[in-house]
């Protein structure tokens, strides 16, 4: 076994059980056994090494033919630290409980500062959040802030009210002009950062069925798996279908009991996201028999209507306090803020108040001196203006990143319209590089950053196995960097497939 494969093998142990457990066929049987390119019977497999009957082809199985056919290219020395070694079992830690896994995003940036991230030569390109810096057009952020007295004292767990009724007035302004029914402070919450805001949904849900969708946001599994008081039911979406909500799927899910619903939109990993006219049938659909939990983190980053325009359901809600519909978005994403831990949700004043109990034991609130100093950003004209130069400066980069991948070979069936991430298919190229952790894998050898598709088909109770998930051909891509970083970004991607002899033939004319 070359030094190579061990690094890779050790690779597995650091990943969570429910993905371990069908990637195992990877490193145990398919990889590490492809040196000698012939299978053999492991501890962790029980099928013979020969059989009668062909197996169903599945990414994994795609990944060992690869592997197989093109051998010959593999590194032979790749000098990645590795974890070290696990503890002693006569080591014990009293009721901890060791299944709780890192999301993907931390998993990428743990077995990166296993090799030296961060520092200024790696490429970040696997970030969750935008660039923080200066863009042209937009408000100049803080750098220092007055302190009231009054921030002193504990806040209210649901917010202090000038920040809850600023919040109110942009929805209003934005997306409720001409209705009758208008939100106020107190359809408002406010909580500290985007999983502290679902995980206060989750506390205040009853016994139901909840539907998610697979692709999405790699928080939900936690969040999913955490709770008891429900149970999640998973409904895929596909590419060919451009990874839309079908709307004859909702329907029998709603006919079968689901009284929940949880997604994405704009939709994080695949940066697609619902149109008007579909999220307009969604809320006709389920209005008074389902409750639809929205996050939109991402919905001003949203590239096919006019400048400045943004996509919210809270353009469809008939009454405020009436629609069941929570709509979860902060300072994170839009503003650039991802420090400062402030988010919303913002819904009918029954589920308002029942988050604001589940945050007074949960999390305690949101920190009140970034709660003060994020009313003057929520001016419904500064934001219009802040969407229209974020949209200018985001689009300039995702159709950067889109065509120098497309000129590497990657193919793409649907131009993501929103968020600032891409979903890479790997299924066309050579052996470990058609699989995502074998990309993520040769991405650390060049201190770049991207995360394995494997962590967006969520899987929270681990009811599902995976090995045969489309979803290990992927990779997600965010160009949320500033430009400087994507650009050597794209040189390093283009390294890796020039090593592995996986660029177009005319590539280089």
């Amino acid at each position: 076994m070359s030094e190579d494969e061990q690094e890779f093998a050790k690779l597995e142990q650091t990943l969570p059980d429910s993905i371990k457990s069908s990637s195992s066929h990877i490193f145990n049987q398919e990889f590490l056994n492809s040196i000698n390119h012939t299978p053999s019977l492991t501890p962790q497999s029980s099928i013979p090494p020969e059989s009668p009957k062909l197996p169903k082809k599945t990414p994994l199985s795609n990944f060992k033919d690869e592997l197989y056919k093109n051998g010959d290219v593999e590194r032979t020395h790749s000098p990645i630290p590795t974890p070290g070694p696990l503890l002693h079992p006569d080591v014990h830690f009293p009721a901890l409980n060791k299944q709780n896994a890192a999301t993907g995003v931390i998993w990428c940036t743990d077995r990166a500062n296993e090799r030296g991230f961060p520092n200024p030569n790696w490429v970040n390109l696997g970030q969750g959040m935008p660039e923080t810096g200066d863009i042209p057009g937009c408000f100049d952020r803080p750098k220092s802030m007055n302190i009231s007295i009054e921030s002193r004292e504990y806040g209210p767990t649901s917010g202090i009210k000038p920040l809850r009724q600023a919040i109110a007035n942009l929805y209003n302004e934005h997306y409720r002009q001409g209705k009758e029914s208008k939100y106020t402070w107190e359809n408002v919450n406010v909580a500290p950062g985007g999983r502290a805001a679902l995980t206060r949904i989750a506390a205040v849900l009853g016994d139901a069925f909840l539907s998610f969708f697979l692709p999405d946001y790699t928080a939900y599994a936690e969040m999913l798996s955490l709770f008891k008081n429900f149970a999640p039911i998973p409904v895929p979406l596909y590419e060919t279908d451009g990874y839309k909500i079908d709307l004859k799927i909702i329907k029998g899910e709603l006919n079968r009991g689901v009284s929940a619903i949880l997604t994405s939109n704009p939709r994080n990993p695949t940066g697609q996201s619902i149109g008007k006219d579909e999220l307009k049938e969604l809320h006709d659909l389920c209005r008074s028999k389902c409750l639809l939990i929205m996050d939109e983190f991402y919905s001003r980053y949203y590239y096919d209507g006019e400048e400045g325009e943004a996509i919210s359901s809270a353009s469809e809600v008939e009454d405020v306090n009436k629609d069941p519909v929570l709509i979860i978005d902060g300072l994170t994403k839009f503003f650039r803020l991802p420090g400062w831990r402030v988010s919303w949700i913002v819904g009918p004043k029954e589920y308002i108040n029942a988050l604001s109990s589940a945050g007074s034991y949960l999390d305690g609130g949101t920190n009140y001196p970034f709660q003060e100093a994020a009313i003057p950003f929520l001016d419904p004209t500064l934001v219009h203006n802040e969407t229209i130069a974020l949209q200018r400066h985001f689009k300039h980069k995702r159709d950067y990143c889109l065509d120098r991948l497309i000129k590497m070979g990657f193919h793409f069936n649907i131009k993501p319209n929103s968020t600032f991430y891409i979903w890479v298919d790997l299924s066309h190229l050579p052996g470990k590089l058609s699989n995502c952790l074998g990309f993520f894998h040769e991405a650390l050898h060049e201190d770049v950053i991207v995360v394995p598709g494997i962590f967006f088909d969520l899987n929270p109770l681990s009811f599902r196995e995976l090995s045969d998930s489309e979803m290990y051909s992927y990779i997600r891509i965010s160009y949320g960097p500033e430009l400087e970083n994507l650009v050597k970004g794209m040189d390093r991607i283009e390294s890796i497939l020039r090593r592995f002899g996986a660029l177009p033939e005319n590539y280089d004319k």
